[in-house]
């Protein structure tokens, strides 16, 4: 046997093997981009919170005072964004927004992550009846779309941030739970898991201590890109009119409002939408990049899954 041969064979015995069609690639300057995607998501989401944050320092005018006689006024001056329909200041309606989008996304995607990984989990690891009858309930929502169930439901509550939350919420958490659950359910089984159950471990203790933290960077990464959707998705619903209620400063109510004058007033349109657009590629980037500094991969279907 040659020499290349014996050591093939002995990384073979060890866990090693050689490369094959479809194998991640070895880390060099794929993990060099993953980092550079993470600080820039990381860094674009700072920026983007600390300018929600330090609104009224830089647009001390305020986004409720109007101005009529300065109505769609161009951007310059006073003004660097310009005016909207009511000659209120565009920046610090852009700024206030950034409130409004990231706080309905933080407390849409906390409350779908928390709800559907305790779900998943207790499904996936009691199984049975209880899997079962989780796995139906996740099959009759997915079976809505979520946007259009997301805008019945705003619709019938009326628009508000609170009923946004919920309608977003309502399919959100199936995600989550299918995720927790498909990892529970191939953990369960391993032999540190029977060791614990052998040594008296309550069902709550061996998910919470063991399973979980395995299950946590799938749930993350979700998490990252389920915050760019909810931001779309609030977007969207404010757009048509369910969603945050006048005079609130939601980028997507400010495109609605801007819409009819694109032609003659473009700025009205286009920096809601940048900022929206700026707000989710920094979320897609932090994503990416943390699916794959965290060895995050995709099954056939395209679902995530522990490495």
């Amino acid at each position: 046997m040659r020499a290349r041969d014996r050591g093939d064979l002995r990384r073979d015995q060890h866990g090693g093997r050689r490369a094959r069609a479809g194998d991640r690639p070895a880390p060099g300057g794929a993990g060099v981009t993953s980092r550079l995607g993470v600080v820039a998501g990381v860094a674009g989401l700072i920026v983007i919170a600390l300018a929600g944050a330090a609104a009224p320092w830089l647009a001390p005018t305020g986004p409720y005072t109007p101005d009529l006689g300065a109505r769609l006024g161009a951007p310059g001056g006073a003004h660097l964004l310009g005016q909207d329909t009511l000659g209120r200041d565009v920046l610090a309606r852009v700024l206030y927004g950034t409130r409004i989008s990231l706080g309905v996304a933080t407390a849409a995607v906390g409350l779908s992550l928390a709800a559907g990984t305790v779900l998943g989990c207790v499904a996936g690891y009691a199984g049975g009846w209880v899997d079962e009858a989780l796995t139906r309930v996740i099959d009759v929502l997915l079976a809505f779309p979520g946007l259009l169930l997301a805008i019945a439901l705003a619709a019938v509550r009326g628009p508000s941030l609170p009923n946004v939350v919920l309608a977003l919420s309502v399919l959100g958490w199936t995600g989550y739970a299918r995720l927790a659950r498909a990892a529970v359910m191939s953990l369960r089984e391993r032999e540190f898991v029977a060791a614990a159950r052998a040594l008296g471990a309550r069902p709550v203790r061996i998910v919470a201590r063991h399973l979980l933290p395995l299950a946590g960077p799938v749930l993350l990464v979700q998490a990252t890109f389920g915050m760019a959707g909810a931001m779309v998705a609030e977007g969207s619903l404010s757009f048509l009119g369910v969603g945050a209620p006048p005079p609130l400063p939601s980028w997507g109510a400010m495109i609605d409002e801007g819409r009819p004058f694109l032609l003659v007033a473009p700025h009205l349109v286009v920096f809601p939408g940048l900022a929206l657009a700026l707000a989710v590629l920094a979320l897609q980037l932090l994503g990416d990049g943390l699916r794959d500094l965290l060895d995050v991969r995709l099954d056939g279907a395209g679902r995530m899954t522990p490495s």
